[in-house]
């Protein structure tokens, strides 16, 4: 019986340890830019590790921002201007510190608020002798941070539609009060106009 259990529990934490193993670094961040601000991370990797970088504007504005990524040698890899969403992925071709900012310089009155996640896979040489159970772990872990991307940039598309709606039922409630105090006064009015013109002056 306790050959049998040892037999069970050997390949049962082997897997355990290889999807710990294999499953990428996430980390996720939210950062306020100030008018006219810039606010830059870097990353060290290897050749052949590979590095996704999503981002969403949260609030501020137009719900815009410029990103851009620089390789080793300050080379540009990626710029995008004026973006309320993105997201990007590479391989790295060298080794080397690769750097992504965030920039609000193009606003000189309204602060932003960024959501964002960087998640990367160190790369590791396929012998020919990789499990089957390994290469489908692998593609399951890149398919749960696929789907994990996919579901913040919901919940933040969902924040900004909620508050854009309670911000339109305000305004929408606001404009109803004032029109129906105009239209008291109006009336008020319309009834002293209307009873002065009616009323009969005696003449003494």
């Amino acid at each position: 019986m306790r050959a049998s259990l040892g037999s069970l529990w050997a390949p049962a934490a082997l897997v355990v340890v290889v999807v710990l193993a294999l499953v990428p670094s996430t980390r996720a961040h939210t950062i306020d830019l100030d008018a006219g601000a810039k606010e830059c991370f870097f990353e060290d990797l290897h050749t052949e590790d590979k590095m996704t970088v999503t981002y969403q504007v949260a609030g501020g504005g137009h719900l815009d921002i410029d990103f851009k990524l620089t390789g080793p040698g300050a080379r540009v890899m990626n710029e995008q201007r004026k973006r309320d969403t993105g997201t990007y992925s590479f391989t790295a071709e060298a080794d080397g510190r690769y750097m992504y900012c965030f920039s609000n310089e193009m606003s000189t009155v309204s602060g932003k608020t960024v959501s964002f996640n960087v998640h990367g896979v160190m790369y590791v040489e396929d012998d020919g002798h990789t499990a089957p159970i390994e290469r489908e772990i692998r593609q399951l872990s890149a398919a749960l941070e696929a789907v994990k991307d996919e579901q913040e940039y919901i919940v933040v598309r969902e924040r900004l539609h909620r508050d854009t709606a309670e911000s339109t039922n305000d305004r929408v409630k606001f404009w109803s009060i004032l029109q129906t105090v105009m239209l008291i006064a109006v009336c008020g009015w319309q009834i002293f106009y209307l009873k002065r013109f009616f009323e009969v002056k005696r003449v003494v």
